[in-house]
């Protein structure tokens, strides 16, 4: 049998929908024929790549990898596919929160006035790898280290925490914070793509009550409605400047690094001219 596109996008929208059901409807087949598909799928490969059941359906450990691995074949060959590339193909730079905070302008119109003939589309994608792992982008500004197979990376800087606080807390008052000046408040925490956990407190003196947030935007409406204090970096301050809430330096925390990263061989010709000037511009 030869695999076709059709047996990705298949097996990608099992994934990303949890069950055969759901699968189906939205790629409006039947779920026999989607069914069908995955086998076929599973026999060209040899490795059984989700497990079924009456109810539930997860991804085995060769399905996690394949689906990695998939999704960046689907979308190259969209891209390969979407009319007009041969003339302005846009270069897309991910990001899941703050960009590269004050230097983003920057490297925007620098970009803009130095590679006109190429748009570079700077996109927010709320997963750990800012669209790098499903191939949504080409370049990814990271900070946390992934594990993906042909990434490479390069550091650009290290950011200064912030304790982020409402604008009226007795808090925001303060010159600077440590971390035990959070700890009896409720800490809004992003666990899919924020650097702040628990354990940046020391064993026993972290905050007790978590607020889960889904992105940056969730997190700062925690925090200016007052229901809790966050923790980011420069970044945020520079990118989501609002009276509704005040950023102190964390005084006690440690940088977190930013990293620069992208797929090897590269995705677009323009990557490597985007690393060297990213790498310029945050050293301006």
């Amino acid at each position: 049998m030869t695999v076709e596109l059709r047996h990705l996008r298949a097996f990608l929208a099992i994934a990303e929908e949890g069950g055969i059901t759901r699968a189906a409807a939205r790629l409006r087949v039947s779920q026999p024929a989607l069914s069908r598909t995955l086998r076929q799928l599973e026999d060209h490969l040899g490795v059984r790549l989700v497990e079924r059941s009456t109810h539930h359906l997860a991804l085995t450990v060769a399905g996690r990898s394949f689906r990695d691995r998939a999704a960046v074949a689907v979308a190259a060959v969209d891209d390969v596919l979407t009319p007009g590339q041969g003339v302005g193909w846009p270069l897309r730079l991910g990001h899941a929160w703050s960009a590269l905070g004050g230097h983003t302008v920057t490297l925007l119109r620098r970009w803009r006035q130095a590679y006109p003939q190429t748009p570079l589309e700077l996109l927010r994608i709320d997963d750990r790898t800012a669209g790098l792992a499903r191939g949504a982008v080409d370049v990814a500004v990271l900070r946390q280290p992934v594990e993906l197979p042909d990434v490479r990376t390069v550091r650009l800087l290290a950011e200064a925490r912030l304790a982020t606080v409402p604008a009226d807390s007795p808090l925001a008052g303060r010159a600077e914070l440590i971390l035990a000046d959070l700890v009896d408040q409720p800490i809004a925490v992003n666990s899919e793509t924020g650097t702040t956990t628990l354990g940046l407190w020391p064993n026993g003196a972290a905050p007790a009550t978590v607020v889960p947030v889904a992105n940056t935007d969730d997190w700062l409406a925690a925090i200016s409605s007052g229901r809790a204090v966050g923790v980011t970096t420069t970044a945020t301050a520079a990118m989501y400047p609002s009276p509704a809430v005040a950023y102190r330096p964390l005084v006690d925390a440690p940088a977190v690094p930013v990293l620069l990263a992208w797929r090897h061989p590269p995705s677009h010709p323009a990557v490597p001219d985007l690393v060297a000037l990213t790498r310029e511009v945050v050293r301006d």
